[in-house]
């Protein structure tokens, strides 16, 4: 199986401009020769996790976990994967190498999207399903609640600014983004958006949020510090969630209902590439620390997708479990 990429209007699939393209991002990338063994998939429709031997590309467990796992998050220290359980109500805890389940954190309500703050002083879980935040004290996997923020309606992503004193949080079912004080734990504004708000990327230096707008087909560059749009980028219908190349000038966004991914170059805030023709409903991604690899959930499809960054061909599909949602490997590439 094989999948195209457009850039500037031709299509190929191995010509000099794409290895170009991405031969100073490979450079600044790859930082390591240690390649992840291990992958971990949750499959949000069936409470459990796929584990792939990556180098074979085989699921070689399946474990439950508990109900509605969609997101992960490993924990400051590296040591130890958060796997979110929304309608099971808690975080279970994983070692990340070795696939074995090590804890549970009970009684985190409704944590659809998680994310630590960059300086690890917060952890902020999304319930989508309750229209509420709920902020954390956080000291590894310790954590404490400071406060629960309610908000209007489905909180779904999360970004956060570079000193660690806003959040900032998607709202798909009112389409809105919401900004929250960490410190005090409150609502600073909250401002329209386009059709069913979901991923959210700042760009380098704190200038735009890149939001996916999964409602229609394009992703709303916003000035946050003005509240005003920006731009924007058409992709693809559904287009949805992010995962930096990790060169700090690209971006890849998955658009869920085009069965795309689109290549947006965060200095320009244009589109500079498409990967069309993959299985039904890419979602969450993740890239191996060489920069060559990039894994991504088919949803709709119940696969996971492997393609070949440089040539931009899917190489291959891998079956796991019912509307498989997060994707998670260490190491892997920079998330910056």
């Amino acid at each position: 199986m094989c999948t195209f990429i457009t850039i500037r209007g031709f299509r190929n699939i191995a010509t000099s401009s794409i290895l170009t393209l991405f031969s100073v991002g490979h450079v600044a990338i790859a930082q390591t020769t240690a390649m992840p063994k291990l992958a971990v998939i949750l499959n949000s429709g069936e409470a459990s996790v796929s584990l792939i031997d990556m180098p074979s590309r085989q699921v070689i467990k399946t474990i439950p976990v508990g109900k509605e796992p969609h997101h992960l998050m490993m924990t400051p220290d590296e040591k130890t994967l958060l796997i979110a359980n929304a309608a099971g109500n808690d975080v279970v805890l994983m070692n990340p190498s070795t696939g074995e389940l090590t804890g549970r954190i009970p009684n985190i309500i409704d944590p659809y999207q998680i994310g630590y703050s960059p300086n690890h002083k917060w952890f902020v879980a999304n319930g989508n399903r309750l229209d509420r935040v709920d902020i954390y004290a956080a000291n590894g996997a310790d954590l404490k609640l400071a406060k629960t923020v309610k908000l209007a309606k489905t909180p779904s992503h999360i970004a956060f600014t570079a000193d660690s004193k806003t959040a900032f949080i998607t709202l798909q079912d009112s389409s809105e983004l919401a900004a929250i004080d960490l410190e005090t734990q409150s609502v600073l504004w909250v401002m329209p958006t386009g059709k069913v708000p979901a991923g959210l990327w700042m760009t380098p230096g704190d200038q735009y949020l890149l939001v996916g707008i999964t409602g229609d087909d394009y992703v709303q560059v916003i000035d946050w510090k003005t509240r005003k749009e920006v731009k924007r980028i058409p992709t693809g219908k559904g287009a949805h969630n992010f995962r930096p190349l990790g060169d700090k000038k690209h971006v890849f966004v998955s658009n869920r209902i085009a069965s795309s991914i689109s290549l947006i170059n965060m200095q320009t805030l244009e589109k500079v590439g498409d990967i069309t023709g993959l299985p039904a409903g890419p979602d969450d991604m993740e890239i191996t620390p060489d920069g060559k690899t990039l894994w991504v959930t088919l949803r709709f499809a119940k696969k996971v997708g492997v393609i070949d960054i440089p040539s931009m061909k899917l190489m291959t599909v891998i079956p796991v479990g019912k509307s498989p949602h997060g994707v998670f490997f260490y190491p892997r590439a920079s998330w910056e």
